[in-house]
C-alpha cells in the first residue's frame, strides 16, 4: 500500500543518479573488481532498501553495513547477496550471522575463542587490519597470525576476506596515507594464504589512488551519493558523480512583516524595511538544525534567507515578493539556473558532506525518483 504523506516536506533521492555513478565507477575500475555498496546509516540517510536495490542493479555485488540490526533489515529484502557489517559484532549474534549468512569484521583473538557456534553454516568473517586509522583491527603481524591461527582452529568459522581503512586518503597530504600502505604491505606479505577477497579502498582511495589498491573490490560509499569524499577530491574526481539527494517543501503562510518588527523566537530577528515572509513546515526535528538560520533556499529560482530562529516543526524565510500558499521552495538541490548543495550546508555548520543526509530525519519521508 502506498504511504499518503500530507506533510509537503520530503526528500527527493533520484536512484536514476546512484545507479550512474555506480556504473561509472564500474567502468573506471579495473577488470573484475567488484563493487561494495556501503549502505551503512540507512543508506547514509537516503534509504538502504532502495539505494541497495539501485545499486546492485547498477552492478554492486555486496553490501557493507555497520550493525547487526542494520544487516539483518537488509536480509528480509536481499536473501542472496553478500552482507559484511563493517563495525563490531556481539558474541551473541555470530550463530544467527551464520544463519543469515551475514559477514562479521572480526579483530580480537579472544572474540574467537569465547565462540560457540550452533549453526550448520559456516561463519564467514572478514579480518581488520588496523593500519592508522586507530579504531577497529590488529595493529602488529603477531595479532594478524595469532588471529588468523584462531580463525582456521575454529570449527564452522571462515576467513572470507581481510581489510582496511584509510585515514588521509582525501588529503592532498599523502605521507600518512603512504605509512598506512606500506604497513598494508606488510601485512598482506605475512599472511599464511590470501582469502577470497581484499578490499582496503574507499571512496577516496579508489578515485585517487594506484589502481593496484583496488585489488579484489572497492567499497563504494559517499561517493556514490553524489558526493565528493573532500573539498580536494572534488576537484581531482576522474568521472562526474551526480548528488541524489534533494529536499524539498512548500510555503504554507505568507505576511508582510513591517519595519522593527521581529520574527520568532527571541525576536533574533527584526526587519529593518517591510518585507514579506514565508513560513515553511520544517525544522530541527527534521534535521534543519538552528545553525543553518541564515542559510539561502530556493523559490521560485531565486535565493531567499532562513531568518529568525528555526522551530522544531517550521521556519521562517524572507520572500523576494509575495508568494502563493503552495510555492515550492527547495533547500537542497536545483531550481531553474540556481543549486542548494550538500556541502554548501556542510560549509553553513562546519561539518563534512556525510552529515548532512544523515541528519535528516525519518519524519521527512524519502521520495524515489526512478527516471
Amino acid at each position: 500500500m502506498t504511504t499518503q504523506h500530507y506533510r509537503p516536506t520530503r526528500a527527493l533521492i533520484n536512484l536514476e543518479a546512484i545507479k550512474e555513478n555506480v556504473r561509472n565507477l564500474k567502468n573506471f575500475l579495473k577488470p573484475n573488481v567488484h563493487i561494495i555498496a556501503v549502505v551503512k546509516a540507512n543508506a547514509y540517510g537516503h534509504g538502504d532498501i532502495k539505494v541497495a536495490e539501485a545499486a546492485i542493479e547498477a552492478g554492486a555485488t555486496m553490501l557493507a553495513v555497520a550493525t547487526p540490526d542494520e544487516a539483518l533489515h537488509l536480509r528480509e529484502y536481499f536473501p542472496n547477496i553478500d552482507i559484511l557489517i563493517l563495525g563490531h559484532s556481539p558474541i551473541s549474534f555470530a550463530t544467527v550471522a551464520a544463519e543469515q549468512n551475514i559477514i562479521l569484521t572480526v579483530f580480537s583473538s579472544d572474540w574467537v575463542k569465547q565462540l560457540q557456534l550452533t549453526s550448520n553454516r559456516p561463519l564467514k568473517v572478514h579480518m581488520k587490519l588496523d593500519t592508522g586509522m586507530g579504531r577497529l583491527g590488529v595493529t602488529t603481524i603477531d595479532e594478524m597470525l595469532d588471529l588468523y591461527s584462531e580463525i582456521e582452529k575454529t570449527n564452522g568459522l571462515l576467513l572470507d576476506g581481510v581489510f582496511t581503512h584509510f585515514a588521509t586518503a582525501d588529503e592532498e597530504n599523502e605521507s600518512y596515507f603512504t605509512k598506512q600502505v606500506d604497513k598494508l604491505n606488510q601485512f598482506i606479505s605475512k599472511l599464511p594464504n590470501k582469502p577470497r577477497i581484499i578490499h582496503v579502498a574507499n571512496s577516496a582511495t579508489t578515485l585517487m589512488k594506484d589502481n593496484t589498491l583496488q585489488y579484489d573490490a572497492v567499497r563504494f560509499g559517499i561517493s556514490m551519493y553524489g558526493l565528493a569524499p573532500s573539498p580536494y577530491v572534488q576537484t581531482k574526481l576522474p568521472f562526474p558523480i551526480t548528488q541524489s539527494f534533494s529536499l524539498e517543501t512548500e510555503l504554507v503562510s505568507v505576511k508582510l512583516l513591517h519595519k522593527g518588527e521581529s520574527v520568532g523566537y527571541g525576536a533574533t530577528y527584526t526587519a529593518d524595511e517591510t518585507i514579506y515572509v514565508g513560513t515553511i513546515p520544517i525544522g530541527y526535528a527534521d534535521g534543519l538544525i538552528r545553525k543553518l538560520g541564515g542559510q539561502e533556499v530556493l523559490i521560485d529560482g531565486k535565493r531567499a534567507p532562513i531568518i529568525g530562529r528555526i522551530c522544531m516543526d517550521q521556519c521562517m524565510i524572507a520572500l523576494p515578493k509575495a508568494y502563493n500558499i503552495g510555492e515550492k521552495v527547495t533547500l537542497i538541490g536545483k531550481q531553474n539556473e540556481e543549486e542548494v548543495t550538500i556541502d554548501e550546508w556542510a560549509a553553513k555548520v562546519e561539518t563534512i558532506n556525510y552529515e548532512i543526509p544523515c541528519i535528516i530525519t525519518a519524519r521527512v519521508p524519502r521520495i524515489y525518483i526512478t527516471k
